[in-house]
C-alpha cells in the first residue's frame, strides 16, 4: 500500500475517531429545565443560580440547569402536567390531586420550630417520595415556605379569627378551610395576577410568601400585614422520574446533593432577605402585627381538627400517622 494512501486511512481514522468523541460528548451533555414563579429580585432566584452552579461543578459540566423564572413555562397549578408533558424537567408543585397526601400536607397548620427545618423538609420530601413516584416525579429541592407563608389586607390590626366576609386570596385547601372558618371568603388568584386584583380591590386580604410579596412589589397596594405564623409549608421542586432516571448513578447523586447544599447555602440569606423586606415595607408606611403565641394557640386550634379527616383521606391513616408524628417533633 503506497504511503499517501495509508496517510489517507490514518487521518479518515483520526477524523472518525475524533467525531466520535465529540458526539458521545455531546450525548453525555444534560441541561435540565427549572421553572419557578420567583422573578430575578427574589432571593430564592439566587438560590436556584447556586443550585445550578453547584450541579455545574458536581457533574464536571455533564448537568447544566436552565432557569426560568416568573411563571414564564407554565401557571401556578400546571407543574406536574409540564414535567410529564416535557415543558420543563423541574418545576414547583402546588396541591395536586394525582398527589394527594402530598396535596393536603405541603401545607399544614402549625408553629413551626425552625431550628431543624432543613432536616424536617428532607424528612417530609421522604415521606411523600412514594406518592412521587407513582406520578412520574421525584422531590428533589424545597422551598423554604415555612418561614415566609403570612397574610396582608386593605386595613391594618385585622383579626384573623373574624374576617367578616372578607375576600383573601389563597393558594391552596388548606388555607381556604382556614379562611372560611374563620368567616371569610378564599379567592383563588395566581401569584402574578395578585398586584391587580389587590390594587382593583377584587380581594380585601392576601394569602402569600413574604418572599414572593415583596418580589413582586405587593406592599405598595396591600401594606398591611399580620404575622403570624401559622403553616409548616413545603412546596417542593420535582423533577421528572424519566429525565433523572436518564441520568447516571454518579450525576443522580450529584444533583441530589447540589440540591441538599444550595438548601443550606440560602437558608439563612432567604432568612434575612424576607426580614429586610418588612423592615423596609415598615420604613415606607407599611405596617407588621405579630399575633401572641395564645392567639396562634386559638387559631390553630380551631382549624386542625377540621382538617385531620382530609390528611388521612389524602395519605392514608399509616402515612398520616408519620406525617403528624414528624410534624409534632418540629412544632414549637
Amino acid at each position: 500500500m503506497q504511503k499517501s494512501t495509508v496517510r489517507t486511512l490514518l487521518r479518515c481514522s483520526l477524523v472518525a475517531g475524533a467525531a466520535a468523541v465529540l458526539a458521545t460528548t455531546a450525548h453525555a451533555q444534560t441541561t435540565l429545565r427549572l421553572s419557578t414563579y420567583v422573578n430575578e429580585v427574589d432571593i430564592r432566584y439566587e438560590g436556584f443560580k447556586k443550585f445550578a452552579e453547584l450541579v455545574n461543578t458536581k457533574t464536571a459540566g455533564r448537568v447544566k440547569l436552565e432557569i426560568f423564572g416568573s411563571s414564564t413555562l407554565h401557571g401556578w397549578s400546571e407543574g406536574v402536567d409540564a414535567m410529564l408533558g416535557g415543558v420543563s424537567d423541574i418545576s414547583w408543585v402546588s396541591a395536586d390531586k394525582r398527589l394527594p397526601c402530598y396535596r393536603v400536607t405541603s401545607l399544614y397548620p402549625m408553629a413551626v420550630d425552625m431550628k431543624k427545618q432543613i432536616e424536617l423538609d428532607a424528612a417530609y420530601a421522604a415521606l411523600i417520595a412514594p406518592e412521587a413516584t407513582k406520578a412520574g416525579l421525584v422531590p428533589l429541592i424545597n422551598s423554604n415556605y415555612s418561614y415566609d407563608q403570612e397574610w396582608w389586607f386593605k386595613n391594618p390590626n385585622t383579626d384573623l379569627a373574624k374576617l367578616d366576609g372578607k375576600l383573601v386570596r389563597s393558594i391552596g385547601p388548606m388555607v381556604s378551610m382556614m379562611i372560611e372558618t374563620w368567616g371569610g371568603k378564599p379567592v383563588f388568584i395566581a401569584p402574578k395576577e395578585v398586584f391587580q386584583s389587590a390594587e382593583r380591590g377584587v380581594v380585601d386580604g392576601i394569602n402569600m410568601g413574604v418572599a414572593t410579596y415583596s418580589a413582586w412589589k405587593l406592599w405598595g397596594v396591600m401594606p398591611h400585614m399580620v404575622q403570624s405564623n401559622l403553616f409548616y409549608g413545603n412546596i417542593q421542586y420535582m423533577i421528572s422520574k424519566r429525565k433523572f432516571d436518564a441520568l447516571s448513578p454518579a450525576d443522580q447523586k450529584a444533583l441530589q446533593a447540589a440540591a441538599t447544599e444550595s438548601e443550606v447555602w440560602l437558608k439563612p440569606r432567604y432568612e434575612a432577605w424576607v426580614d429586610q423586606s418588612m423592615a423596609d415595607a415598615v420604613k415606607q408606611g407599611g405596617t407588621v402585627t405579630k399575633i401572641t403565641a395564645e392567639k396562634r394557640k386559638a387559631l390553630l386550634d380551631s382549624v386542625v381538627g377540621k382538617w385531620t379527616g382530609e390528611v388521612d383521606a389524602g395519605c392514608g391513616p399509616e402515612l398520616a400517622g408519620k406525617v403528624r408524628t414528624l410534624f409534632k417533633q418540629h412544632s414549637l
